[in-house]
């Protein structure tokens, strides 16, 4: 057995009980110990870290632990360039996700958004895991255990606990402002919307409807036709508000 000092920065701490947050503190390691098992034994998922400092030096998650060693653990850093530092993994892929079976709403508004989104109620963890790495998507969940699974290299665990503030958060943390692209995947189907002419949909439209708008975008998979009418300006809200500064309310 070696001993090693640990300290967590940032929302890393809210994996950790109490009585080591925002502190130092000294645990037995298994011999022959990787930086990645300790940090996952200690409770934090490896998706959440994005540099390691061992004795003042940046590691990969495969460093093994000796006698005395300092580790310093942290989050992605907003504002900080560490571009010249050994990142623990690989720059981020493209901004397709996996959600799990407790994040619905969040798949949804982020379809809104135009992010390539799956979502299945009825997904198992393994069935995740195995999107996450053939299909190169981020998997977002509320389960930590979710994200320590081999298979998941990218992931982002979901602190919110409100479907519009979950948004505001992955917005933030991933920095997503920019690449927003509204109204251009069917909410049910994640599948593109496609332009309509009012004369191919006319007789799928409410009479109101006709009426009162002339533009339209159809799903290929549901049929759906969609407008911008009271519920795209409510959509249109909720994105304002998921791009505005500030903190996110994680209650």
């Amino acid at each position: 057995m070696v001993t090693a000092t640990f300290r967590f920065y940032g929302e890393l701490n809210d994996f950790l009980p109490r009585s080591r947050r925002r502190r130092d503190f000294t645990i037995a390691c298994a011999r022959a110990a990787t930086a990645k098992h300790m940090i996952e034994a200690i409770g934090v998922p490896h998706t959440e870290v994005e540099l390691i400092l061992v004795n003042g030096a940046s590691r990969t998650f495969d460093q093994l632990l000796g006698e005395g060693d300092r580790v310093a653990v942290y989050p992605k850093f907003a504002a900080l360039d560490i571009s010249d530092l050994q990142r623990v993994r690989a720059g981020p892929r493209a901004f397709r996700f996996v959600a799990d079976a407790h994040l619905g709403g969040l798949a949804r508004l982020l379809r809104m958004a135009g992010f390539d989104t799956l979502y299945d109620n009825n997904y198992m963890d393994e069935e995740i895991e195995q999107i996450s790495l053939t299909d190169q998507r981020i998997a977002l969940t509320r389960d930590r255990e979710l994200l320590k699974r081999r298979g998941i290299t990218h992931g982002c665990y979901v602190h919110a606990i409100r479907s519009e503030e979950q948004l505001r958060e992955i917005v933030m943390r991933l920095d997503l402002a920019g690449s927003i692209a509204p109204f251009t995947l069917c909410l049910k189907c994640n599948a593109p919307l496609q332009r309509a002419a009012r004369a191919d949909v006319l007789e799928r439209l409410p009479a109101r409807v006709r009426a009162h708008h002339s533009e339209f975008c159809t799903c290929g998979i549901c049929q759906g036709v969609f407008w911008k009418g009271s519920h795209w300006q409510r959509m249109c809200a909720v994105l304002a508000r998921a791009t505005a500064p500030g903190s996110v309310n994680r209650s």
